[in-house]
C-alpha cells in the first residue's frame, strides 16, 4: 500500500479507503470481517462508514458490524483511522422524523456521536463526518458542538461529505474565526464520468487544505466493465447505472473507454481507480467491496502506472468540464 497525508493533517492513511456500506445490507457479517482483516493485512488503514449504513430498520447495522470486528481485538482498533458520519434521521421509528434526531445541531451531533461509539465499540472517531449540509444550522453551532467532543476525546478530526465549494469555505472561515481546526476533508461524487467536482469542490478543498475522498469511483458500475460482462454473461448493471446506460451517449462513451482499455490490456475497473489516483488533491477513493476478490483488483489499482497516451485517451471520452469560472463563462 502507498500513503498520503489527509490534507493538512500529519494524519497518515493509505491511498484506498475501504468503504462499508455493504456490510449488512449485502455482505454479512462473517464476511464483512473477513473483507476488513483482508484490507488491514494489505496495508489499508483509512475505513468508512455512517450511522445510517443498513438503512431502514437496519440503520446502525454497519457501525455495529464493525465494532464487533473491533471487540475480536489484535489490535485492529489501534490500526485503523475511523471515519463515520452524522446527518441522517436516527429516530427509532424509521417512518418518523423526529425532531433533533437528524442533522447538524448541536443536540443531534452529541447523540449521535455518543450513539455511533457504543456501536463501534470504541471511545473515540478518528474523522467524523457532516453526510450533508445543514442549511439550518449555523456553522458557529457545529463548530462549538465539534470542539467539545474534540476536548473530550471523542472525535479527533472533522470532516465533511457531499459540501459544494462555498460551504467549504464557509464552514472552514466560521471554523478560523472560533481558532477551531476546521475540515480536514471532504467525500464528494468524483469519478472519470462525473467531473463536476473540478469545478469548485476540489479547488475550495486544495486552498483550505482538505483531503478529497471521492465515493462512487466506478460510477454505480458503469465503469467497471458493464459492457463486457453482459456480453460474457456476468453481473448486469442495475439502478442508475442500467437507466444511464438506456442513453446512447452514455453507453457509446462506455463502450470507447471499454475498447480503450482493451487495446491497453487493462481492466476498467482498476484503471477507473486507478485514474482518480493521478488527480490533484485526491488522498484516495472510496472502495465498497462485497468480496474479497473485488478488494483484490482494486489493491491492484494501486501499483498501476497510466501512461500519458492513456489518459489523453480517456480525456478525450469523459472530458472534465474545466475549472470555474471558465466551465461556464469566459
Amino acid at each position: 500500500m502507498k500513503y498520503t497525508q489527509l490534507g493538512r493533517t500529519g494524519l497518515t492513511v493509505g491511498r484506498l479507503v475501504l468503504g462499508t456500506m455493504n456490510f449488512g445490507p449485502q455482505t454479512g457479517e462473517a464476511d464483512s470481517h473477513a473483507i476488513m482483516d483482508a484490507a488491514l493485512d494489505a496495508g489499508i488503514n483509512l475505513f468508512d462508514t455512517a450511522n445510517v449504513y443498513g438503512w431502514g430498520e437496519n440503520k446502525g447495522r454497519t457501525e455495529t458490524i464493525i465494532g464487533n470486528w473491533f471487540a475480536k481485538g489484535g489490535d485492529r482498533r489501534d490500526k485503523v483511522v475511523l471515519a463515520t458520519k452524522v446527518y441522517a434521521n436516527m429516530a427509532p421509528d424509521g417512518s418518523t422524523v423526529w425532531p433533533n434526531h437528524d442533522k447538524l445541531s448541536a443536540l443531534n451531533i452529541r447523540r449521535a456521536v455518543d450513539a455511533s461509539l457504543k456501536r463501534l465499540q470504541t471511545d473515540h472517531i478518528d474523522l467524523y463526518q457532516f453526510h450533508h449540509v445543514d442549511r439550518s444550522t449555523p456553522f458557529e453551532e457545529i463548530w462549538q458542538a465539534i470542539d467539545v467532543l474534540v476536548q473530550q476525546g471523542k472525535i479527533l478530526y472533522a470532516g465533511s461529505s457531499n459540501f459544494p465549494g462555498y460551504k467549504i469555505a464557509q464552514a472552514n472561515e466560521a471554523a478560523a474565526r472560533r481558532g477551531s481546526y476546521g475540515l480536514v476533508s471532504e467525500q464528494c461524487l468524483y469519478n472519470l464520468a462525473e467531473r463536476r467536482a473540478e469545478m469548485e469542490v476540489i479547488p475550495a478543498a486544495q486552498d483550505y487544505g482538505l483531503g478529497v475522498i471521492p465515493w462512487s469511483p466506478l460510477h454505480g458500475g458503469l465503469l467497471g466493465g458493464v459492457l463486457r460482462k453482459q456480453v460474457e454473461g456476468g453481473r448486469r448493471a442495475s439502478g442508475r447505472a442500467a437507466d444511464a446506460l438506456g442513453e446512447a451517449a452514455v453507453r457509446d462513451r462506455v463502450q470507447a473507454y471499454e475498447d480503450l482499455l482493451d487495446k491497453h490490456g487493462l481492466e476498467p475497473g482498476e484503471v477507473a481507480l486507478a485514474w482518480l489516483l493521478t488527480r490533484p488533491g485526491v488522498t484516495g477513493p472510496i472502495v465498497g467491496p462485497r468480496t474479497a476478490e473485488q478488494l483484490g483488483s482494486a489493491l491492484r489499482a494501486v501499483e498501476l502506472d497510466l501512461s500519458e497516451e492513456l489518459l489523453t485517451g480517456l480525456d478525450e471520452i469523459f472530458p472534465g468540464p474545466g475549472p470555474s469560472p471558465e466551465a461556464f463563462a469566459w
